[in-house]
């Protein structure tokens, strides 16, 4: 639901790691247990459409094999065998890289590179896949308690913990962006963060410049990035949506009550346009992370304002109780038909805007810490 596509920014930056230069061979010496006698394929990935190059073939005898490659710069790579599926995932940071493995375990634990660079990529995915499982768990269990629509007060528990879980896993992945010695391992981790603040993104993607100043991988990744920015604000001037530092577009809609209600009716205040539905399930995810700024901030000059996207009038105020939103909330109950789609130019929910006093836009797209963020910053 988020308008950013990294795989495409990954996709000109992997691309560009192995530009024919002068380039540099790496070798991988592998033993692997209960493959067999078979063919072994190196291949280089890419992050967007294009199929998987194989560079180099190799035989495995009694779990033995030696294939070597050439670049410029770091990359990515897989090992993938010929009579099984899946394969082994690994970065070239280094000329001589050793692989140890055992064909019967293919979790991430069933395979090991000895470089400090394919150290740090296992370390993320091993944390990654962690917070993966907490997030079904709960949103399985979330649908448990909606599916007997029993026990509001554990189902709103779990909406909490659903968010915070999504808040940490944000963090996490800009945290190894950040802080990555490897620059593929802080491509790989940006490819995660499509949910992440784009504030904050956008403080972290040109940093890397500065962190790996050589490699023209983050270079072509940084290009495309401010490339899609220039593209994303021109769309947005061409379909109306809403632009940081110009108004708010105006619009009425019936409440609750079904009462018309203006936008306008909250000039003088801080308030958050929060486009969301009973429907939608990242929305209700969502819900507990806005509920907290409002109880935090609602006696500072801010209130919020719901745009639901429903078209059930009665599903859309028992969501309303059921998740304590105590703001005002208007909708024309035309679900993705409402008025308010083309003139905020809404491609997915949830999203809101936060417009300030004088009924201009100050932020969009806040979520989880990010929310609590800019209006601790705003509200001081």
């Amino acid at each position: 639901m988020r308008r950013i596509f990294l795989a495409l920014i990954l996709g000109a930056a992997i691309i560009s790691c192995n530009e024919q230069q002068d380039k540099g061979k790496f070798t991988v010496t592998g033993d692997l247990k209960n493959a067999g006698d078979q063919k072994v394929y190196l291949e280089q990935l890419f992050f967007s459409e294009q199929a998987p190059e194989v560079l180099d073939t190799a035989e495995i005898k009694n779990g033995k094999f030696t294939i070597s490659g050439t670049a410029t710069e770091e990359g990515f790579y897989r090992l993938r065998l010929e009579k099984m599926d899946g394969g082994y995932l690994f970065i070239n940071d280094d000329k001589s890289i050793a692989f140890n493995g055992d064909a019967k375990d293919m979790t991430l634990k069933g395979a090991s590179f000895n470089t400090p660079a394919n150290k740090e990529l296992m370390g993320f995915l091993t944390d990654l896949q962690s917070q993966r499982e907490k997030f079904t768990t709960t949103a399985n269990r979330i649908k448990e308690l909606e599916l007997h629509k029993e026990n509001d007060s554990a189902l709103n528990v779990e909406k909490q913990n659903i968010a915070g879980i999504e808040k940490d896993a944000n963090n996490f992945i800009l945290k190894t962006v950040n802080s990555a010695k490897s620059p593929v391992v802080a491509l790989f981790a940006l490819g995660y963060s499509q949910t992440a603040d784009t504030a904050l993104l956008n403080k972290s993607v040109p940093a890397l410049a500065d962190r790996f100043p050589q490699h023209s991988g983050v270079a072509s990744m940084i290009a495309r990035f401010k490339q899609m920015q220039a593209q994303q604000q021109q769309k947005a001037q061409q379909t109306g949506a809403v632009q940081i530092g110009k108004p708010a577009p105006e619009f009425t809609l019936n409440d609750t009550e079904g009462k018309p209600f203006s936008l306008s009716q909250l000039r003088g205040k801080y308030v958050l346009i929060d486009f969301w539905a009973s429907w939608c399930g990242p929305c209700r995810g969502e819900n507990p992370n806005v509920v907290a700024a409002y109880q935090k901030y609602k006696n500072k000059n801010f209130t919020i304002l719901g745009v639901s996207l429903d078209d059930d009038k009665a599903a859309w105020l028992k969501a309303i109780k059921d998740d304590k939103l105590d703001w005002k909330h208007v909708s024309d109950l035309q679900k993705w038909s409402s008025m308010t789609v083309p003139l905020y130019g809404l491609e997915g929910i949830p999203y809101n805007v936060l417009v300030d006093p004088q009924g201009n836009v100050v932020a969009t797209e806040l979520r989880g810490q990010a929310l609590e963020n800019k209006l601790a910053m705003v509200l001081k």
